[in-house]
């Protein structure tokens, strides 16, 4: 068993992650599925749709959430489906870093890759000159 991933993102952010993820790894080590939140979309629709996803994701280890942006509303969406009942960690900032870190450390619990997953969002911004 292990967590999977849900990338609830703004358009094309999130199934271009898992592409990019996807080449740099050869396959990927997690189950891994994308929510795409439109800007005028339906929200009662697509929280339906990230339930089915996070049930097809729960092999009992939880689901990580990933979005992009803090406070809009992929991140929102996020929030409301960590409420459905399957257990979930939330971390918005979505990066590349971040989501190589996590399938990186696939053999982690769920609050362990939360953390490893941060971590690896975080250090993978770095400050460069020209």
């Amino acid at each position: 068993m292990a967590v999977g991933i849900l990338l609830v993102t703004h358009p094309g952010i999130g199934p271009a992650l898992r592409e990019v993820a996807g080449r740099l790894l050869g396959r990927l080590p997690l189950r891994l599925a994308c929510l795409e939140v439109d800007l005028d979309a339906d929200l009662d629709r697509l929280l339906l749709d990230g339930s089915r996803l996070m049930r097809e994701l729960d092999e009992g280890e939880g689901v990580l959430l990933l979005t992009d942006l803090f406070g809009a509303t992929p991140s929102n969406l996020a929030g409301r489906l960590g409420e459905l009942g399957t257990e979930t960690r939330r971390l918005s900032g979505l990066n590349l870093p971040m989501l190589l870190r996590a399938l990186n450390y696939a053999d982690l619990p769920l609050e362990k890759l939360a953390e490893a997953a941060a971590s690896g969002g975080r250090l993978g911004v770095v400050p460069g000159h020209g």
